[in-house]
């Protein structure tokens, strides 16, 4: 069997103009190259992957205080409260978590913090606790 005759293309443009059934000149090269750079490609996917993970495993030494900012208003400054609110400061994480979880899930009724929880990622509350449970209690 003949291997079918080369043709023109935008790339190659030597040569007669394609006709049905005929493969263009730069076909074999194209596959070629393009067979190259799929493991650049697979390397780039993994290294941001891995930068992303790297970031929201706490990548941020302040994401835990960032976070906090937010309860400021009803928890008090560094989750010390000054109200009927609940302090958080000097809470441990685990039950921090827990009541974050069981507001998210809504299995502990709340008036706004079943809303608020729902706002964070799992990853996201247990910073919070983490940072909660660092802070001193007064």
């Amino acid at each position: 069997m003949q291997p079918l005759p080369t043709c023109t293309t935008w790339a190659n443009p030597v040569g007669p103009p394609c006709q049905p059934g005929q493969r263009a000149a730069t076909r074999g090269r194209y596959e070629e190259s393009a067979l190259r750079k799929i493991p650049l490609v697979l390397a780039a996917a993994v290294a941001a992957l891995g930068a992303a993970h790297a970031s929201a495993q706490g990548g941020d030494p302040n994401l835990g205080r960032n976070l906090a900012a937010t309860c400021a208003n009803c928890h008090g400054t560094n989750g010390v409260s000054v109200d009927v609110v609940e302090s958080l400061a000097g809470m441990p994480r685990d039950e921090i978590v827990r009541k974050m979880q069981d507001y998210k899930k809504g299995t502990k009724p709340g008036t706004i913090m079943p809303q608020i929880a729902k706002g964070y990622t799992d990853a996201q509350i247990e910073v919070l606790g983490a940072w909660f449970a660092a802070q001193k209690a007064k």
